[in-house]
């Protein structure tokens, strides 16, 4: 039978619910306990009585105590004492501290507070802290029989009282007025119960703190560590496949949220950074736990709804089945972790063994799901991330052995100037048109007191950007033949010619050379006109040089001497 005690301690009301015995079916005896335990404070209890607690209490250590404050030698509280032990070993618990009235008269303030504790998370064998309170009334007697009891979340008008559902039915009873302290007051919340009243936590796990996790799931953090990832996906039908991928959404992505409309339906095919593949084809409505992660899944006639707050614990492919010839959509959002980010190194070695030299940081990419160092290319990729400068300090400022006495180290930006990047000259562009690129040396050299300037490593030059070495060329289109309209026929019936002027025209429009003579458009084609001619064959017109030919020949003969690239 279990039993529930109320202890006094201190003038303190301890609750601790435990199983004091359990008989199983075979008639062997076994004992399970709940360690963890709460402290409540009496809202009643005098001032006075505390005080003739404390007093009596001949065997606590007074060099415990921690030092008084200015403001309490001022008042008439004695110093706070020692944090008790936590309440719970993980998941959040409270720990509290108590300080006794010096005065006969009542003292403003409080007499006891409270801190979090042991907020490191509980292995996932080890279950709900809820469910665990729910679960020690299992040999207890409720009208007249046993229940196995299952918690109920997130009750909004006593969010801290332990009220439990007997499995299979509908009967919902409170089984204690008060949860154990360090149980969430919400399960979407940090938010604990301490002495039966929800107390705000914060993300820092401190109370009364307001701090908040951002959309990546960073504590006060600005949003730049995950993008945002949203879209639409239209069933595309076909005869040869039956499904199709919607979106991949990858590991560690937060605030998921997918709706079908329409009569397909959604599956998920799941891989672990271990290499593990799973499927689901979420046919109920209700929660599911898929690879470590929790997934909310609703299902409506005419639509389905899918939720994920995340951080996923595996790479999710959401896929869609086609059971109707009618389209489907999805939409779909969540934050995507930027998984190659930049990270600060270790200081270089010192420039010089004594007499003063410098030591720079630099920055490298850092995949987090392998948690090794890659390419820069990387964190190239996403413009949120933004490289941190280089760190510079002074390091070796001891005198050399060999010098006489103390060398004075000069500022580096008067004396000793810093070591910088030096380019070449830019070479001549690849190409003379159509975008080409061009190449330049860089390196990094250090110039001394006399001037003198010698190359050295390039990780000495890392605390500014270091000069491209390609940059584009001549971007501007290549010169290219305009062909104008063609002319009328040279004759009025039967078969004749017809001329064009064609140009070469570069970016700016002007009549300029640099064409490729193989790609000139003709300037001359045969043309028939469809009147009949009844004069007499020998009297056919001839092929007449008219004015306009004359003139596309001189503009001609005028391209022929510019049409040499420039």
């Amino acid at each position: 039978m279990a039993a529930i005690l109320w202890i006094r301690v201190a003038g303190i009301l301890v609750t601790v619910s435990a199983l004091s015995r359990k008989v199983w079916a075979d008639g062997s005896d076994g004992a399970v306990f709940l360690r963890e335990f709460t402290l409540i404070r009496r809202d009643n209890l005098q001032d006075e009585s505390l005080s003739e607690i404390l007093a009596n209490h001949k065997s606590e250590d007074l060099s415990s105590r921690t030092a008084r404050s200015e403001e309490d030698r001022d008042s008439l509280w004695d110093a706070w004492g020692p944090w008790s032990e936590c309440s719970r070993t993980c998941g959040g618990g409270a720990s509290y501290s108590l300080r006794r009235c010096l005065s006969s008269k009542n003292c403003e303030g409080r007499n006891i507070r409270y801190r979090t504790c042991s907020n490191v998370d509980c292995p996932p064998d080890l279950g709900d802290f809820r469910a665990q309170q729910c679960s020690a009334h299992i040999d207890v007697r409720y009208l007249g029989q046993y229940y196995e009891w299952l918690p109920l979340y997130n009750d909004p008008e006593n969010p801290c009282a332990l009220k439990c559902k007997a499995k299979g039915t509908a009967l919902v009873v409170e089984l204690a007025p008060k949860v154990l302290d360090g149980t969430r007051c919400y399960t979407e919340s940090l938010d604990m119960c301490i002495s039966g009243a929800c107390q705000i936590v914060g993300c820092d796990h401190e109370l009364g703190s307001t701090a908040k996790e951002d959309n990546c799931g960073v504590c006060n953090g600005d949003g730049s560590t995950c993008r945002l990832v949203r879209g639409q996906y239209k069933s595309q039908l076909s005869t040869n496949k039956m499904e199709d991928t919607v979106i991949a959404i990858p590991y560690a992505s937060r605030h998921v949220r997918l709706v079908l409309k329409g009569p397909d339906h959604l599956h998920l095919e799941t891989k672990t950074l271990q290499g593990q593949e799973g499927e689901n084809s979420l046919s109920t409505t209700g929660s599911h736990h898929i690879d470590n992660t929790t997934v909310d899944f609703q299902k409506f006639p005419d639509k389905e709804i899918l939720r994920m707050s995340g951080p996923l614990g595996a790479d999710f492919t959401v896929k869609i089945r086609y059971v109707s010839a009618s389209d489907s959509i999805v939409q779909f959002i969540f934050y995507q972790p930027i998984i190659h980010r930049w990270r600060e190194t270790d200081f270089f070695p010192c420039s010089a063994t004594c007499g003063g030299g410098y030591q720079l940081t630099s920055a490298e990419c850092f995949d987090l799901r392998s948690e090794r160092v890659v390419a820069d290319q990387y964190c190239h990729y996403y413009p949120e991330n933004v490289k941190p400068k280089p760190k510079l300090r002074e390091c070796n400022m001891d005198p050399c052995p060999a010098s006489d006495g103390y060398k004075e180290i000069m500022p580096y930006d008067l004396y000793h100037p810093l070591p910088r990047w030096e380019s070449s000259p830019w070479t001549a562009c690849s190409i003379s048109c159509g975008g080409g690129i061009q190449r330049r040396t860089v390196s990094c050299v250090e110039e001394d007191i006399q001037g003198n300037i010698t190359p050295v490593e390039e990780w000495k030059c890392m605390y500014t950007p270091k000069i491209p070495i390609i940059q584009p060329c001549n971007i501007f289109d290549c010169p290219k033949w305009l062909a104008q309209e063609w002319s009328p026929c040279t004759v009025t019936c039967g078969q004749g010619l017809r001329y064009r002027v064609v140009l070469c025209i570069d970016h700016r429009g002007l009549h300029a050379g640099g064409c490729n003579p193989k790609t000139k458009p003709h300037i001359k084609e045969e043309c028939i006109v469809t009147i009949p001619c009844y004069k007499p064959k020998e009297k056919l017109p001839v092929e007449a040089k008219l004015p306009w030919f004359k003139q596309a020949q001189e503009l001609e003969e005028g391209a022929a001497v510019t049409e040499e690239p420039s």
